[in-house]
């Protein structure tokens, strides 16, 4: 019975990485005994009509995981990849107790899963590297994650380069705006806002870019721990301390200029309101994640 069950499992890895079970499959190959082989199964819903952008990132993740261990030197029969659509094993998140996804589990070849088994998806992201430590962690089976080659990038910097140069060409003759400190200082602000909103801690986790609840279809944009964050998020913060910004920029303006006091006024209070609200909002932002912070500003 054990060496039929591996036999297949070994013929469905040769077919592809990732196999796809229903729900008897899944009780069979996975859930009951014997079995001395591990099995991480990916619970997701990656219909159209489920309308789950984030199901379809993290399948991507997964079978660039899967792929790299399926076409390793290291491969064997003591880890399978699997996957479970919730339109083809409802039953099995039933069973399990599942109302969200995507969901990744590991299943050890003795005994039942523990709470480690089940992959911290919300605070690390589903990067394949970093589910490649997870498995290393709850298996000993150790993955090196090879990515397809992709020279988008490499593109992406030769067309910028081939802009800006062509640009100096076209202005050869008057370089003056090299020396535009406003220009300079606009690209330094963008880059600040990039880093300080949490542009690279989503380039190194790969966290989803909003979360949606199974249960009502609320989409949440913030998420609710200090430990983590979504793109929506960041691109969020990104808006709001450029916003703060513009505010003390037309305070410093109101300030220095010598134009109309009329004008200036405007210009204050214009730039207080922006650095108030904005920074209201900001506050609150940090108060929902930093559950306990006793403070805030106009907005709760």
């Amino acid at each position: 019975m054990l060496a039929e069950k591996v036999d297949q499992m070994m013929e469905w890895s040769s077919r592809r990485s990732v196999i796809r079970m229903n729900g008897d499959k899944f009780r069979r190959f996975v859930k009951a005994p014997p079995r001395n082989y591990s099995v991480i199964v990916m619970f997701t819903a990656l219909q159209p009509q489920r309308q789950c952008s984030v199901c379809r990132q993290a399948n991507e993740e997964y079978q660039v995981l899967a792929n790299s261990w399926r076409y390793s030197s290291a491969f064997s029969n003591k880890l399978f990849f699997t996957v479970v659509d919730y339109d083809e094993g409802a039953d099995v998140f039933q069973q399990l107790n599942m109302n969200s996804a995507p969901t990744f589990m590991h299943f050890p070849s003795k005994g039942k899963p523990k709470r480690a088994d089940t992959f911290d998806l919300q605070r690390i992201g589903f990067a394949s590297e970093q589910l490649a430590k997870w498995i290393a962690d709850r298996t000993d089976v150790q993955i090196r994650v090879f990515r397809p080659p992709n020279y988008s990038g490499t593109i992406a910097l030769a067309l910028l380069v081939s802009l800006v140069g062509g640009l100096l060409y076209l202005r050869r003759n008057n370089l003056e705006f090299i020396y535009n400190k406003t220009g300079w200082a606009m690209a330094a602000l963008c880059v600040v806002f990039a880093m300080t909103s949490g542009q690279m801690w989503n380039h190194i986790r790969g966290p989803p870019y909003a979360h949606k609840n199974p249960q009502n279809g609320q989409v949440s944009y913030i998420h609710g721990s200090s430990q983590a964050q979504f793109v929506a998020e960041s691109h969020i913060i990104l808006l709001l301390n450029a916003a703060i910004s513009m505010g003390m920029v037309l305070l410093n303006e109101a300030a220095s200029s010598k134009g109309d006091v009329g004008k200036r006024r405007i210009i204050c209070l214009v730039g207080l309101g922006l650095v108030v609200f904005f920074f209201s909002f900001l506050l609150s932002i940090f108060r929902s994640k930093y559950h306990g912070y006793p403070y805030s500003f106009l907005i709760k």
